[in-house]
């Protein structure tokens, strides 16, 4: 996810479309012939509140009321229905409007308003259409008693035993047609979980009987045998077949047949898989009643181990004794087993422009055991226009290597519970070097190799550990920036971004409702993380006395090594607001502590605030620390080199606090082939120093400064969604500036003429923030940028 800073003229053009396509003030009803009308509102009147808006989705949907900015893309774009853009117009039917009539009505009288009636009216002004419909709901019905007819005396105890768990029909209840067929539902499949694996839906009947006078039923339900027999089998599972065919589907030719154990029999046409890759997770055992849950979870878990791109159900036959048992038969059709994906972006931030250039290989399946073989190699460059005294031509660069490769089970030394039901687990090996540059200042390589085991405790609660990550890190400092940030006393930079360490640490992250994140539920998604590095290390120094550096730090091997714990928590609160409408809340903070061999967090282990995810109204990297402000390295060349070299380098933070809301909603079903939304949101937070430092005044955390250093963003976005990618444009604006003092802070409302030009305020701080002056004595720098456009993939959250 990149984030990205248009030129003014640009923003303003793409915010002017955007105005003009919404607040276009087209008539609803142009397009409509004299003899038509177009559905403008519908009311629902004497139907309980507790119903009115369930009611509401039985009107016919070609009557309800359009959205306007469907309606307005339609006419806009459609070319009068031949392309499928935004939304037609919902013409005026009475045969839909007395349908739908009938509809609310059955609606109510399935919700126990047994005598109610409804009556409905049409009123037409200026080719637009009100719908009436009135409710006479009568009486409410409510079940006086309740009890069952079941002729299998182990179904009849198995019925009796489990009603209390899912039932909704209770005496003094209200008789509502939906909650008997809800428990009908549910107790066959509490018989197909118990071994019933002929039993239908079909042998379970309601008998009401009503008394329309006094406004009770009474029901009986009946469960009835299959025809001829005494009582309902049940079944046991016998025998396995698993069939892999060749990745075009087919099954030529002859393949050797693997028998596994008693239970499965091994056929692969492919010749690429070991049976254990699918007999892992098919959890029906022999000897084992037929459940359909366990059937459920195998065609679910073989699917998630994305090396097969079919995985139906699996079938069953009948032993043809009378032993009532079962053979099972899984046939899958594995992906082909190499990919390669290629990715190149442009960027342009303010006139530097670059690219980014990606590329993954995967190979879904090495040793045969669906272990998945993944190489990724990552190049970005970035080019500067000249506003910079150092930074001219390639600004910097930024090559990244990886390879991993990830078990579909947990691969440990000792003997360890299947841990598959609520989750395909996984063993990951990955190794990742990275080597940075930024011309003028540094170099930094950092090379980390590490183990990581993912799992799920249940459906909500997945665990992510990681034993051992080993990490040793590198930078060599241009002499001329060396000498100068050291004449400037500098020191910690110097130390920061030069030093070369090591650490080994372990980390441990739980997630919760991870699997709720694209539903409209109410919900709390929970992810804290813990990174503990040199605790191990230390011991060892102590036990050997390794020698110390010169700055008074152990050493082994010849290097220092560093000690942390870091921690960051992402707690989000979602809640429906009916529809495809939703509200979030989310707070993240973060903290990371150096200690012992260390006085200073590695430089990859610091946080940083602003982007398309973050504070979307600054920047990566480009807020903070505190109220730290760049104009503080004062005046002069000297000052205006420095602030040019440590550009994206200086506003980091041991501690973070982000905040975000964000309100949700759709604006239409279909925009050019996706569904368009749109959000308001509010973003605040920043990161701050740990301790006092000159290189950072301002910039360290204190309680009683926590609101006058917090930056605050406003703005809203649209989003396309395409079903399996989303694609997002978010406007953010400043609104809080925390690098200035008092009501200075308050930058969008102080300064708000100068959004969109440049002003006494913008020049100032040019002034203050120059990076030099070229040989036309034009200042060099970057001007301050009320608005920031994020182009990304996917919500921020």
């Amino acid at each position: 996810m990149k984030a990205y800073n248009t030129p003014g003229h640009f923003r303003l053009a793409i915010l002017s479309i955007l105005v003009v396509i919404i607040g276009a003030g087209c008539s609803v009803t142009r397009g409509i012939k004299d003899n038509q009308a177009i559905v403008r509102k519908v009311t629902i009147k004497g139907v309980d509140k507790e119903f009115s808006e369930e009611a509401l989705n039985y009107v016919d949907k070609e009557q309800q009321p359009n959205n306007w900015l469907n309606l307005q893309f339609y006419y806009l774009f459609s070319g009068n229905g031949k392309r499928k853009i935004g939304e037609a117009p919902a013409l005026l039917d009475s045969n839909l409007v007395e349908f739908s009539r009938m509809q609310i009505q059955k609606y109510l009288v399935n919700k126990g308003f047994l005598k109610a009636k409804v009556a409905d009216s049409i009123i037409v002004k200026k080719k637009k259409a009100q719908l009436f419909f009135t409710a006479t709901e009568g009486p409410l019905f409510k079940i006086r008693n309740f009890k069952d007819s079941i002729a299998d005396p182990k179904v009849q105890e198995l019925y009796r035993k489990t009603r209390k768990d899912y039932s909704h029909i209770n005496k003094g209840s209200r008789f509502d047609t939906d909650s008997l067929a809800y428990d009908r539902d549910q107790f066959y499949l509490v018989m197909k979980r118990n071994g019933y694996y002929d039993f239908y839906r079909q042998y379970i009947n309601y008998l009401p009987d009503s008394s329309f006078n006094k406004s009770i039923v009474d029901v009986v339900m009946t469960i009835d045998n299959p025809q001829g027999k005494t009582e309902h089998p049940v079944y046991t599972i016998n025998n396995t077949l698993v069939t892999v065919a060749r990745s075009n589907g087919r099954t030529p030719g002859k393949a050797d047949t693997i028998q596994v154990d008693s239970q499965f029999r091994f056929v692969d046409f492919s010749g690429k898989f070991k049976p254990r890759t699918v007999t892992d997770y098919i959890f029906q055992r022999k000897g084992e009643l037929y459940d359909i849950d366990k059937q459920t979870l195998t065609t679910s878990r073989l699917s998630e181990l994305n090396v097969f791109r079919n995985v139906p159900n699996p079938t069953y036959e009948k032993l043809p004794d009378s032993s009532n048992r079962l053979n099972t038969k899984i046939d899958v059709v594995p992906l082909k087993l190499m990919s390669d994906r290629v990715e190149a972006e442009f960027l342009f931030n303010q006139g530097r422009f670059g690219y980014n250039l990606g590329n993954t290989f995967t190979n879904r399946n090495i040793f045969k055991q669906a272990a998945t073989l993944q190489i990724k190699l990552n190049w970005s460059i970035l080019f500067d226009n000249g506003n910079s005294s150092v930074n001219q031509g390639i600004q910097n660069q930024d090559f990244r290597a990886g390879a991993s490769v990830i078990y579909p089970r947990l691969l440990l030394p000792f003997k360890f519970p299947n841990l598959a039901k609520f989750g395909v687990p996984h063993t990951t090996f990955s190794t990742n070097f990275q080597l940075f540059y930024q011309k003028g200042l540094v170099e930094r390589r950092s090379f980390i190799n590490s183990v990581t085991y993912d799992f799920f405790e249940t459906a909500r609660k997945q665990h992510s550990v990681t034993p051992i990550s080993i990490e040793f890190s590198s930078g060599s400092i241009d002499p001329v920036a060396k000498a100068e940030l050291l004449k400037q006393n500098r020191y910690s930079y110097v130390y920061l971004i030069g030093r070369t360490t090591f650490t080994s640490g372990s980390q441990y992250t739980f997630q919760y409702n991870a699997q709720e994140l694209n539903s409209y539920k109410n919900f709390i998604y929970f992810r804290g993380g813990l990174d503990l590095g040199g605790g191990t290390l230390s011991l060892l120094s102590k036990l050997v006395n390794a020698p110390r550096d010169t700055l008074g730090q152990r050493t082994l091997f010849g290097y220092a090594f560093s000690q942390y714990v870091k921690t960051e928590v992402d707690y989000r609160w979602y809640r429906s607001l009916g529809g495809e409408k939703q509200f979030i809340f989310r707070f993240n903070p973060g903290i990371g502590v150096p200690y012992g061999n260390s006085n200073q967090l590695i430089f990859e282990k610091n946080f940083y605030t602003g982007g398309a995810n973050d504070i979307r109204a600054w920047l990566p990297r480009t807020l903070g620390p505190g109220q730290f402000n760049r104009a503080s390295y004062g005046v002069g060349g000297a000052a205006d080199t420095t602030r040019s070299r440590l550009k994206y380098l200086d506003q980091f933070g041991e501690i973070k606090m982000v905040a975000n809301a964000e309100y949700r909603y759709k604006l239409m079903d279909n925009f050019f082939g996706t569904k368009l939304k749109g959000a308001f949101f509010i973003d605040a937070g920043n990161v701050w120093r740990l301790h006092k430092t000159a290189d950072n005044p301002n910039g360290e955390f204190r309680f009683n400064n926590i609101l006058q250093s917090t930056a605050i963003g406003i703005g809203t976005g649209l989003r396309f969604d395409l079903g399996f990618f989303v694609f997002r444009l978010d406007a953010a604006f400043k609104f809080k500036d925390p690098q200035f003092n008092g009501s200075d802070q308050w930058v969008f409302v102080k300064h708000f003429d100068e959004l969109f030009k440049t002003g006494e305020f913008k020049e100032a701080y040019l002034r203050a923030n120059k990076t030099g002056v070229d040989n036309n004595g034009k200042i060099l720098g970057d001007s301050y940028s009320f608005l920031q456009l994020n182009f990304g993939i996917g919500l921020p959250f």
